[in-house]
């Protein structure tokens, strides 16, 4: 016998096509009306398996950073790492573009998505946030 599964649209492999056509989505539950960000497959406050696709807004503020000054190869130090809160009050974390001595918590930014180049880093486009 053949059982067959019924793939969610709402997956990380999804996401990143969107991403790096320069969408950024989450996932809302058709259900109880939860926006899921990064998206998933499942509702995660009712569990239901009926998602959609919505676009998020790109601009919001930093509610909290980082500033890198020892990095991993293919990054130059320093740099900072920057978790976002977007108008529908969903948090994203990305790489702030802006001078170390400006950034601060309450930062108005925009979000941009740095493509992938196909080879190196990144592998993946990569969310950005720019003043």
């Amino acid at each position: 016998m053949e059982h067959l599964i019924k793939l969610s649209e709402t997956t990380i492999e999804n996401f990143y096509r969107k991403l790096e056509n320069g969408e950024l989505a989450a996932a809302k539950c058709s259900k109880c009306g939860l926006i899921v960000f990064p998206p998933r497959p499942l509702c995660p406050s009712c569990y239901s398996e009926s998602l959609e696709w919505v676009e998020l807004e790109k601009e919001g503020e930093v509610v909290t950073y980082t500033i890198i000054h020892v990095a991993p190869p293919d990054f130059k130090p320093p740099y900072i790492v920057a978790v976002v809160k977007l108008r529908n009050n969903i948090k994203i974390i990305g790489i702030l573009k802006d001078d170390i001595s400006e950034v601060k918590v309450g930062l108005k930014v925009r979000v941009e998505v740095e493509r992938s180049r196909g080879e190196g880093w990144p592998l993946r486009p990569r969310i950005i946030f720019t003043k």
